[in-house]
């Protein structure tokens, strides 16, 4: 091919590029209008296509679709590392550490920033903040006052409760948020009989229907459950079909195919680990080392789990009561505290670490 063919190819080629880059982009945005986003509560975060931040807000209700309109690619090879970010994050709001709650930490695919869920003070009135770090340890806010957004609303959300014994239901509305084939997939709780409940929500945002209400056996109690909701999740593809492992306190792994979660629809995830009781899985990733694929997951009470995650199709559902079995799993000693994970890139961990009430962010090769 001469030089001057070659030029017209490689023209043709990038405004292609270009055309496709800005009908995707035109597609995830085209619903989002500019204005001012109102957060009640900002609690889990998860990513979409081109810079889209989805944010939980289990006091309204509502998922809220944030253009972050951070679409830089990253460099290769940043790191994060920032200790006392409680600190740090008072410090920039002018209130103590002990009125900062950082709820969620999410790493956006293509810059690699990391975004936080905050809560400033500890009540009904504490305002809820979106804020970012860059890999230069940077902290900034994602000003909500003028920004492209918009919001859908969950039609069976559990109404609030105050006072009595037990955590308000109403806070529970979301427990977790992952974006899967162009659905916002939701864990939670919902207002239904079965009230463990997973949504898939189409994006563009129209309206969300109804949830599908989860039943699972949890081995080490023993009985089937359908009021206990997920807490944290991952999408994983088992014989390239897309499922949910789901988490559970006390700890069940279960499996939920993504094509399941259909509007009222009332599914039995197969339990194929228990991973010891008492305890609060608080969040999981997944990733592949050495050509292998494994499952991170933070514990309140039991560590970092490292769970082999290869061959998950093998396992027989749990149907009896029994102790810890399964998927098996080893304890990673050398991490403690983690309170958050996030995948932020193909070798490394976004962990946010409680080091005796300072908290540290960093990137963490791994295991």
């Amino acid at each position: 091919m001469n030089a001057v063919k070659f030029s017209n190819v490689f023209v043709k080629t990038a405004a292609v590029l270009c055309l496709t880059a800005a009908m995707a982009l035109g597609a995830s945005s085209a619903s989002l209008t500019m204005g001012k986003a109102e957060l009640k509560s900002a609690g889990q975060l998860a990513f979409g296509p081109d810079g889209i931040l989805f944010v939980g807000d289990s006091t309204n209700a509502t998922i809220v679709a944030l253009d972050s309109e951070d679409r830089l690619p990253a460099r290769p090879g940043g790191k994060i590392e920032i200790k006392g970010i409680n600190q740090k994050i008072a410090a920039m709001l002018g209130t103590a550490p002990d009125q900062i709650l950082i709820n969620d930490v999410a790493v956006n695919p293509i810059s690699k920033k990391v975004y936080l869920s905050v809560s400033r003070g500890r009540g009904p009135d504490a305002a809820a903040l979106i804020l970012r770090v860059d890999t230069s340890s940077k902290i900034s806010e994602l000003t909500l006052d003028n920004i492209k957004h918009s919001m859908v609303s969950l039609p069976d959300a559990p109404a609030s409760k105050t006072g009595g014994k037990g955590p308000n239901p109403r806070m529970e509305t979301i427990t977790h948020l992952a974006f899967i084939d162009g659905n916002v997939v939701v864990a939670g709780l919902s207002n239904e009989e079965f009230s463990s409940s997973l949504r898939s929500i189409p994006f563009p945002f129209q309206k969300a229907s109804t949830g599908s209400s989860i039943e699972i056996y949890h081995g080490s109690h023993g009985r089937f459950e359908t009021n206990a909701p997920v807490r944290t999740f991952v999408p994983f593809n088992i014989n390239s079909e897309p499922y949910i492992l789901a988490a559970y306190t006390c700890t069940p792994l279960v499996k939920i195919p993504v094509s399941a979660l259909k509007p009222g629809a009332k599914v039995k995830g197969a339990t194929i680990a228990e991973l010891g009781n008492h305890n609060r899985p608080l969040d999981m990733v997944a990733y592949t080392k050495n050509g292998k694929d494994y499952i991170l997951m933070a514990n309140s009470s039991r560590g970092i789990m490292k769970l082999t995650a290869t061959g998950l199709d093998s396992y027989q559902p749990i149907t009896a009561q029994t102790e810890v079995t399964g998927v098996p799993y080893e304890t990673i000693a050398s991490f403690k505290g983690v309170q958050q994970l996030d995948k932020f890139d193909d070798a490394n961990a976004l962990m946010l670490i409680d080091n005796e009430g300072s908290l540290d962010l960093r990137t963490v090769p791994f295991p």
